[in-house]
């Protein structure tokens, strides 16, 4: 028999059969991984499941290659602390179908997680989150192996006053090596690269970034484009003017 015990965060749920869920659930130490949660659509259960929720699972198949069952315990309900900020939930949405989208099953990715965290316990705070959430985006690429390199300039090597992003290596470039090729370069944020403020037009430039390269990159092999969770968010930090 195998099992083991790890705290994760709820990605997603669905029904299977009368009574029972299969859940996604993102944990440090055993990366995404499914379950069958027996009971989980129970009128008990079921609020423990949903997504971005912290809860304590206990997992254990006959063989590791089977699904399994879990066994949940809550911790944190984030979902139902955030249920009437519709910006706040699409931003949980999102992150949620990012990871479940995104990481391969089964596959530890600590940082990831331990990034994920940070973003869902910083939601609802409007003046913060976004600017955490596509610096997760930007370390999921690192994670996955499609890191962007924004250390030096690819054509200078010089670390100063780094403006813009090359599409194709993902390599910054300097303000001065830009200037030709400007409009064919992703404007690079400031708040990427040190713990600067940010402006709307920033947000909108970094998310435009880090969508790029886990569209092209990450999702291009798998011929998907990114979860309509994430344009969702989008729109609505658009609609609120957080993004410009």
């Amino acid at each position: 028999m195998m099992n083991w015990n790890s705290e994760g965060y709820v990605l997603s749920v669905r029904k299977h059969g009368e009574t029972s869920a299969i859940i996604d659930v993102l944990t440090s130490d055993y990366g995404r991984h499914l379950g069958l949660v027996r009971g989980g659509i129970s009128r008990k259960i079921r609020p423990i499941l949903q997504p971005g929720n912290k809860i304590n699972v206990e997992w254990s198949a006959r063989l590791s290659e089977h699904l399994g069952s879990f066994t949940v315990e809550p911790l944190v309900s984030k979902a139902a602390q955030i249920m009437e900020d519709r910006l706040s939930l699409s931003a949980l949405n999102s992150l949620c179908a990012m990871a479940r989208e995104c990481l391969p099953e089964r596959e530890a990715h600590h940082d990831v997680y331990q990034a994920f965290g940070v973003v869902l316990n910083n939601i609802g705070i409007h003046e913060i989150w976004p600017a955490l959430y596509i610096k997760w985006e930007s370390g999921l690429l690192s994670a996955m192996g499609y890191g962007l390199d924004l250390k030096s300039c690819a054509a200078t090597g010089s670390k100063d006053n780094l403006t813009h992003v090359s599409p194709r290596s993902g390599r910054a470039v300097s303000a001065e090596a830009a200037k030709p090729y400007a409009d064919k370069l992703f404007l690079l944020p400031e708040f990427l690269i040190s713990n600067s403020s940010f402006s709307p037009n920033d947000l909108q430039a970094g998310l435009e970034l880090t969508g790029f390269f886990l569209e092209t990159r990450l999702q291009w092999g798998v011929n998907r484009t990114l979860p309509d969770e994430r344009r969702r968010m989008i729109q609505l930090l658009n609609d609120t003017g957080y993004v410009s």
